[in-house]
C-alpha cells in the first residue's frame, strides 16, 4: 500500500477485551487481538498531545493469534470492505504534484502464508504517469470481522519501466507476520501494526476519532473513522487517513475520495 503520506461506525474486535476468536495473553511481548483495549486506555491517559511517533513500539499491537480465525476472502467489515469490483479513485496534490489512486478490490485470490487472501490493487499516477502499482493482501476474520493485512508486491515505474520493488513483503517470509488493516471493533485510542516485516515495512495506526467529518469533492461524509499512521522506520513521517462504511478509504493525508464505483 502507498506509505501514510471512514452511517454507523465499525466496531476493533481487535481491541475488544472478549473477542471470541483472538484472545489476550499476559505480556506486552505477545499481545494478541483481544488486548488492544488495554492499549486504548494507556493511549487516551498518556497521550495528552504528543505525537504517536514520539511514543515507543511497546503501546501497539503486533502479535495477533491468526489461529483463532477462521478466514474469508470476502467480508462485512464496513470500513474496509473486501467486495470483488469495488472501485475508488482519490486525487489531490502531493508534494506539489497532481496525484490519482485508483483502488480496486479484484475477483482474484492467493494464498499467502498458507492463508487464501483477496488481492486488492493501487494504482498511483503522479502529473499523469503511473509512478506505483500494488498489489495488497487481506483476510476477513469470521469471528470477529477484522480484516488482517498478509502483505503487499510492489512495482514502482520510472518512464514506463518497473525500476524498484522496495516496500514488498509477504506474511511468513523473512520474518514478516500479517498486520490488521481494519479492526473489526473500534475503540478510541487503540493501536495496532498493520505490516510487521521489519526493516521493509512496519506501517502502525491509533484510532482518533469515531465521529471524523470528511469532505471531498464527492460529498460530504459524516460519522467517519479517523486513523493517524506512523512507522518507527521514519519517525517524521506522520499521516492520516480517513474511511466510511460501506466505501472504505476516502482520505489520505490530502487524497480525498472523487469517485466510487460497484458499491
Amino acid at each position: 500500500m502507498r506509505p501514510p503520506t471512514l452511517p454507523t461506525l465499525l466496531l476493533l474486535a481487535v481491541a475488544a477485551a472478549g473477542a471470541q476468536a483472538c484472545k489476550d495473553t499476559p505480556t506486552a511481548a505477545t499481545d494478541t487481538v483481544g488486548d488492544l483495549s488495554s492499549a486504548a486506555a494507556g493511549a487516551s491517559a498518556t497521550r495528552a498531545g504528543t505525537p504517536v511517533a514520539a511514543t515507543g513500539d511497546a503501546s501497539f499491537t503486533r502479535n495477533f493469534r491468526l489461529e483463532d480465525c477462521d478466514f474469508q476472502t470476502v467480508g462485512a467489515n464496513p470500513f474496509f470492505p473486501l467486495k470483488p469490483g469495488l472501485t475508488t479513485v482519490l486525487e489531490g496534490v502531493v508534494d506539489g504534484a497532481p496525484t490519482r489512486l485508483k483502488i480496486t478490490v479484484l475477483h482474484q485470490t492467493l494464498e499467502v502464508g498458507g492463508v487464501k487472501t483477496r488481492v486488492v490493487e493501487e494504482r498511483e499516477e503522479v502529473n499523469g504517469v503511473l509512478f506505483e502499482v500494488s498489489r495488497n493482501y487481506f483476510a476477513h476474520c469470521r469471528e470477529n470481522g477484522t480484516v488482517f493485512y498478509f502483505g503487499e508486491d510492489v512495482d514502482f515505474y520510472e518512464n514506463g519501466q518497473i525500476v524498484s520493488h522496495e516496500g514488498a513483503w509477504r506474511h511468513g517470509a523473512n520474518g514478516a507476520k500479517a498486520g490488521v488493516i481494519m479492526p473489526g471493533i473500534a475503540l478510541l485510542g487503540a493501536r495496532y501494526f498493520q505490516e510487521v516485516a521489519p526493516g521493509i515495512a512496519l506501517d502502525r495506526a491509533e484510532i482518533l476519532d469515531l465521529n471524523a467529518r470528511a469532505d471531498t469533492p464527492l460529498r460530504q461524509f459524516g460519522n467517519a473513522l479517523l486513523t493517524e499512521e506512523t512507522t518507527p522506520l521514519d519517525p517524521e513521517d506522520i499521516g492520516s487517513k480517513t474511511y466510511v462504511a460501506g466505501i472504505g478509504l476516502v482520505a489520505d493525508k490530502t487524497l480525498r475520495l472523487v469517485r466510487v464505483d460497484g458499491r
